[in-house]
């Protein structure tokens, strides 16, 4: 029994010790170089700062570009709120029917949504495809860019939790009168709460984060994201290392404070699909 509470223990100061290398140390590093001098930070050494510099720093950020940083900001609120709403409803909704109806379709369906996940995008043909429908540059075809990106991770999702919800439900709402429309949204929707946070939260980090898809496909300064906006302060000629650190820390908060009040939510939902009830 001893031995057994050693061995806990030592594999918990492993862990620990782990987590900080992996985590602690690399935000640590950040907020090193966005508290040092253009000169100082231009090394990118591991060092205590020779001049703290870390409010001229922050401000110079803030007010770059005529206010460059506060529009990323917005646009990345906005693209985020509406790819995830709508990533939430038509997920829930494909899941129910992948879950709940039995097809020979079913496996032709399966097969797209995990083809989803593996094949890459396509880049200029879906330019041309939104170029075609008036959507190029456009925040709306960016939303629809990510909507359909993480569709399927969202259906997987939703799909694996409608196994925990037993059917009766849905056959007592049917006697009851109720709808297949009505059915879902009043009696279905409101039973996934921990699979829609997980789902919420995961895919906010995930569009908030995402540099690759708004580089292609939302060019043009009054377009920025808050990942674009790193190119401000790097470039070919010249870096401002200090600003860019300062900048990467001012658009990794928001993503961070997500993931440690939602962090039980998360795991509940990644785990609920795999016990059926």
């Amino acid at each position: 029994m001893k031995r057994q509470r050693i061995r806990s223990w030592t594999i918990g100061v492993i862990a620990i010790a782990v987590s900080v290398i992996v985590f602690l140390v690399p935000l640590a590093f950040v907020l090193l170089q966005a508290s040092k001098t253009p000169d100082d930070a231009s090394s990118l050494a591991f060092t205590w700062p020779k001049e703290w510099s870390f409010f001229p720093n922050l401000i110079a950020v803030l007010e770059s570009g005529d206010g460059l940083i506060w529009r990323a900001f917005f646009n990345s609120a906005l693209l985020t709120v509406f790819s995830v709403a709508l990533m939430v409803i038509i997920a829930a909704m494909a899941g129910y029917v992948l879950a709940r109806k039995r097809s020979k379709w079913g496996p032709v369906v399966n097969f797209f949504v995990l083809a989803g996940l593996i094949v890459p995008p396509a880049v200029v043909p879906t330019i041309w495809v939104l170029q075609g429908l008036g959507l190029f540059k456009t925040l709306p075809g960016m939303i629809l860019i990510e909507t359909t990106f993480g569709l399927s991770f969202s259906i997987l999702m939703f799909r694996a939790f409608f196994g925990t919800v037993p059917r009766e439900l849905d056959e007592a709402a049917v006697l009851d009168g109720a709808g297949r429309v009505r059915m879902f949204f009043q009696v279905i929707l409101p039973l996934l709460r921990p699979v829609i946070v997980t789902v919420i939260v995961v895919q906010s980090v995930f569009v908030f984060n995402d540099f690759q898809n708004p580089l292609y496909f939302l060019p043009g300064a009054d377009n920025a994201t808050v990942q674009t906006t790193l190119y401000s302060f790097a470039g070919q000629n010249l870096s401002f290392y200090n600003l860019l650190f300062m900048d990467f820390l001012l658009i990794t908060i928001p993503p961070l404070v997500a993931y440690i009040f939602f962090n039980r939510q998360i795991i509940a939902g990644m785990t609920s699909g795999a016990v059926k009830g």
